[in-house]
């Protein structure tokens, strides 16, 4: 099994904050595939219990449908931010152990990450010029925002706190209280309608 999961029973643990090999980890592309294949392999497992400060937000997107498909509750034990949120917001039940934390921020995309996708999409797409990728990515930029603030809304979550999520940039958080969670729908004990 993948280092950053382990199994409890019913409970499938996700944390990506113990130091693995010498330092911490993230979410990954890699815990695609391995979260589909821990789940295949234990079909007992009824709950995700989530500690990470997140990471690579297709692998909270992608990780967030594998964990609806499979009909499982999420629990925070520790701290959810970032792309965590995509993952913990997919679980049927939604809670968050005492002394745990959700922490909210805008995404974003590093200028040296910026520069490797131009180089190596440029000719692919057809951009002429940084500023045609300029247009492209402004584009982009709103459709992704638009289907987050979709996302969270199809899970429950109301849409003036949704937007709420927009406010503190990248590198800082905000932390809602608990009872500002449950009145939002981000926390819930009851199972989503369908």
């Amino acid at each position: 099994m993948p280092e950053k999961f382990t199994i409890d029973g019913h409970v499938l643990i996700y944390d990506t904050e113990t130091e693995i090999k010498g330092s911490n980890a993230e979410m990954t592309n890699d815990d695609i595939e391995a979260l589909r294949t821990v789940l295949s392999s234990h079909p007992d497992v009824t709950e995700l219990r989530l500690n990470s400060s997140g990471g690579s937000v297709y692998a909270g997107e992608e990780m967030a449908w594998i964990v609806i498909d499979f009909g499982l509750d999420t629990v925070v034990a520790g701290e959810c931010v970032s792309a965590c949120i995509d993952v913990f917001l997919a679980g049927d039940r939604r809670r968050m152990m005492l002394g745990s934390k959700i922490g909210f921020h805008q995404r974003s995309w590093s200028s040296n990450s910026v520069k490797k996708y131009y180089d190596s999409w440029k000719e692919d797409e057809a951009w002429d010029s940084p500023f045609d990728f300029g247009s492209w990515i402004y584009a982009d930029t709103q459709s992704e925002i638009y289907e987050h603030l979709a996302y969270l809304v199809e899970r429950g979550v109301d849409p003036g706190f949704a937007i709420e999520t927009l406010r503190v940039e990248s590198g800082g958080e905000w932390y809602p209280s608990r009872l500002k969670m449950i009145a939002a729908g981000v926390l819930r004990e009851s199972p989503m309608a369908n």
